[in-house]
């Protein structure tokens, strides 16, 4: 059925959110407790040369923006990015990636609540489960107010954490460049530690496994768009530019830290920011980032909260989940997208207590590999779509994926060359193994809903 998608008029969502709505809604899905947190593994594993790592993964994610771009501006009404794969693979492709993604930020979800329970509990005499329960609470009332109350509290979040990182990158930039009251540069610190790539090249590559998870998240644009003024122009216009900036603020922050500490000092699990301003003799320095932290992890959640709603909500318009999910009421919320989307954020919550090495565990490793699944399948739908469309004589639109279709193969192969390292690195190869055990899965569930069609359609025409 490649091909058979119609436009979105009238699917029941309003038209509420601005540009720069969207454009922070895509930020706030990317940057959270990934880049402040989670990137001090990456950099006490890699050492300097982790730079490199994120700006390859960066590029790769880069390319598949540019394919959401185009793929925007040429087949305009589609809508979600999810729909631009049933588009070009059927309807099986959009069955598998709309679950894909559901499931990914469902995962997300409880681990960004966690992550600010975490910070919180230093300040509150309550256990972290608890904690966690009152953010996700308190932000799924966020997203039921109404799109626009949702998009101006993510605009507003959004903001405060890239006025943190800019604020950082300033502080550290200077100190850098001898504003440290030694007068003396700090960029040294790059090869003065074992050398630039201490643990080799391979490292370097291996280290694209580790960090490009962190920098998935841009193609929200295309799900927020739709419920913006000009869906087509918003997502043509800033998902490219989203993903830029997410790469620059990313790429510059990390190697302004190891710039002016030593890699050796940064140690897995303490935030790198941390170590980088208390390095660098900024009091408080463990508040401002805690607060930093907070913020990111806060507006994260509330992304991923909005993006299993409305990802729901698109699989349920095309027949692929249960039809009450389409209802929205008179703000034109999808309410109960919102709450089933949350009960399952609370499931994998309560799963973090009651199960954490087991249940827990395996739904985190599961979510590992799942992007990259989803990206693969998009550039095979872009190469499938395209094809037809130049066979077809149609004018390409004004913004093209570069150095096509060669560009388009390297991203396959690059995201094949990640998926090979992951399967040989020990601690990554289970989270490639659950991943693909969950798709298989959610490929033998299209596999049962379309006999079921089958059966249904072959009974109705009797």
């Amino acid at each position: 059925m490649s091909g058979s998608i119609k436009p979105e008029e009238g699917d029941g969502l309003g038209r509420s959110l601005k540009s720069r709505h969207v454009s922070m809604i895509a930020i706030g899905g990317i940057i959270g407790a990934g880049l402040f947190v989670g990137s001090s593994t990456s950099i006490a594993t890699v050492g300097p040369a982790v730079v490199i790592s994120y700006a390859i993964a960066g590029l790769l994610v880069l390319l598949v923006m540019r394919i959401l771009s185009e793929m925007a501006i040429s087949e305009p009404g589609v809508g979600s990015f999810t729909e631009f794969v049933r588009l070009g693979l059927g309807d099986w492709g959009g069955f598998v990636t709309g679950w894909l993604y559901w499931y990914f930020w469902v995962v997300v979800v409880a681990i960004e609540a966690i992550a600010g329970a975490v910070i919180l509990r230093q300040w509150l005499p309550f256990e972290t489960w608890q904690i966690g329960l009152v953010l996700l609470t308190a932000l799924t009332a966020v997203n039921l107010t109404s799109t626009r109350s949702y998009g101006e509290f993510e605009f507003w979040l959004s903001s405060l954490k890239v006025a943190g990182i800019i604020a950082f990158i300033a502080i550290a930039g200077a100190y850098a460049f001898g504003l440290n009251g030694t007068g003396a540069m700090t960029f040294s610190n790059l090869i003065a530690h074992g050398g630039f790539a201490p643990s080799g090249p391979v490292a370097v590559l291996a280290g694209v496994t580790s960090v490009i998870f962190a920098l998935t998240g841009a193609e929200i644009a295309t799900i927020a768009a739709a419920e913006a003024d000009e869906p087509e122009k918003t997502i043509a216009r800033i998902t490219s530019s989203v993903a830029a900036r997410i790469l620059l603020f990313y790429v510059v922050s990390i190697f302004l830290i190891v710039s002016v500490v030593p890699w050796t000092s940064i140690q897995a699990g303490i935030s790198p920011f941390t170590t980088a301003l208390e390095g660098m003799n900024i009091p408080g320095a463990g508040v401002i980032m805690s607060v930093i932290v907070l913020i990111a992890v806060l507006s994260c959640l509330n992304s991923g909260l909005y993006v299993t709603s409305r990802v729901l909500f698109v699989l349920a318009s095309r027949g692929d989940a249960p039809q009450f999910l389409v209802d929205v009421n008179s703000r034109r919320v999808p309410v109960r997208a919102i709450l089933v989307g949350s009960l399952f954020g609370y499931l994998a919550l309560g799963a973090s207590v009651l199960s954490p090495q087991v249940v827990f565990s395996f739904l985190v490793n599961a979510s590992g590999a799942i992007m990259l699944f989803i990206y693969v399948l998009l550039c095979l739908a872009y190469l499938k779509r395209r094809k037809l469309l130049d066979q077809a004589g149609v004018a390409p639109p004004a913004i093209r994926m570069w150095f096509h279709p060669w560009s388009t193969y390297g991203v396959i192969l690059g995201i094949g060359g990640v998926l090979l390292a992951m399967a040989g690195t020990p601690e990554l190869a289970s989270q490639l193994y659950s991943s693909l055990f969950v798709m298989a899965l959610v490929v033998a569930c299209y596999l049962v809903v379309r006999r079921r069609r089958a059966r249904l359609t072959a009974l109705a025409s009797r």
